[in-house]
């Protein structure tokens, strides 16, 4: 649909052949401490994430103080029975803060960027040059805010929790038509923290198909076992919460991972994506080495010149020094054309006018 498989975050080119893009959500997990998310973005940069997420909204911007049922959270959640306004409250990041944090992973070497919820944090999100918005799943039915996200002319990242496939179709088809020429998309299952079972991650292959843009994930999974999972799948993009402790209460802190486990997976990424590699049947270097543990045709006991070869007196075993196993019914009741000694591999030149010739023709063996 989009047909733009590759889109640049910062100095990061962002594809299916290019490193896989990680991204530490912060989210509401400073506790409202400047200095703890200090130390996030710090933690974060030493655990190897490539981007800090924050957050930019207030309780007025995102909802409205009332306590009617429609705001009070109910079943199915950790926040079940919270106010939505006193949530959000404790949550947000405080504005003031962001242009100092991204000043502060920016001098690490970190992207830092920021999903808008109205349209005064667009335009507050534009002042401080970020390089990228996300979208969140519950957003990605806003129209009105994608329209004028796409309008600012940066790469948009979607999670797609909750979304049917009219709506994720419609949110990029919207995003396109605004201008937008920079989009990918995270597979997401919006629950708070997500079971395994609902994860289905072969979807991301099939986004990749539909739209043809980046593709990754918004995991919100307790551990680091399906973001790996979906690197395997073609994941470009992983986005993951984390914070100090989740012995520290918070909103986000039951289903973040701590900095030691975030490091964990970032390094459980880097070697699932070197293992993919290409698709390939040559024999690697290494491979070569171990050939020679095959298994091979040796005389097992003396033969004389003229003997005729048996199943007593040939076997296949290891190491690969001699003619492959498929030749072994040929060879039985052929002749030897020399004396053997046992424990000696068995090659074409110890074989008596061999009438399968043709059939050994090409072979190449390590001692002929």
């Amino acid at each position: 649909m989009a047909n733009n498989s590759k889109i640049r975050i910062g100095k990061s080119e962002i594809g299916v052949e290019t490193p896989v893009y990680i991204i530490a959500e912060m989210s509401a997990n400073h506790n409202q401490n400047f200095d703890q998310a200090v130390q996030l973005i710090k933690a974060a940069k030493e655990a190897g994430a490539d981007a800090i997420k924050l957050q930019t909204y207030t309780p007025d911007t995102i909802t409205i103080d009332c306590d009617n049922g429609c705001f009070r959270i109910g079943k199915g959640t950790i926040w079940e029975g919270k106010n939505l306004y006193e949530l959000y409250k404790e949550a947000y990041t405080p504005w003031e803060w962001q242009p100092k944090l991204k000043e502060i992973a920016n001098g690490l070497g970190m992207d830092l960027f920021s999903t808008p919820f109205d349209k005064t944090a667009v335009d507050f999100l534009q002042k401080m040059d970020v390089p990228a918005y996300k979208i969140a799943s519950f957003e990605l039915v806003d129209i009105p805010l994608i329209q004028y996200v796409a309008k600012a002319g940066k790469p948009i990242i979607m999670s797609t929790g909750m979304a049917t496939l009219a709506e994720i179709d419609e949110a990029v088809t919207t995003a396109i038509e605004a201008g937008c020429q920079e989009i990918a998309l995270l597979k997401c299952t919006s629950a708070y923290p997500a079971p395994y079972e609902e994860m289905n991650l072969r979807t991301i292959c099939h986004m990749a198909e539909r739209y043809g843009v980046p593709i990754g994930l918004s995991d919100h999974t307790l551990g680091i076992a399906v973001p790996v999972a979906a690197v395997t799948l073609g994941a470009c993009i992983v986005e993951k919460h984390f914070c100090l402790s989740r012995a520290i209460p918070g909103p986000d802190s039951a289903f973040s991972l701590e900095p030691h486990e975030l490091a964990a997976m970032v390094e459980a990424i880097r070697a699932a994506e070197k293992s993919l590699g290409k698709v390939a049947y040559d024999i690697t270097k290494r491979e070569n080495a171990s050939r020679v543990f095959r298994r091979s045709l040796f005389v097992v006991k003396d033969v004389n010149a003229g003997d005729e070869f048996t199943a007593e007196n040939v076997r296949s075993i290891r190491p690969g020094s001699g003619l492959p196993p498929k030749y072994f019914a040929c060879i039985i009741g052929s002749h030897a054309s020399q004396d053997i000694p046992r424990g000696t591999p068995l090659i074409r030149q110890f074989i008596e006018n061999p009438p399968f010739q043709d059939n050994l023709k090409g072979e190449k063996q390590n001692n002929e």
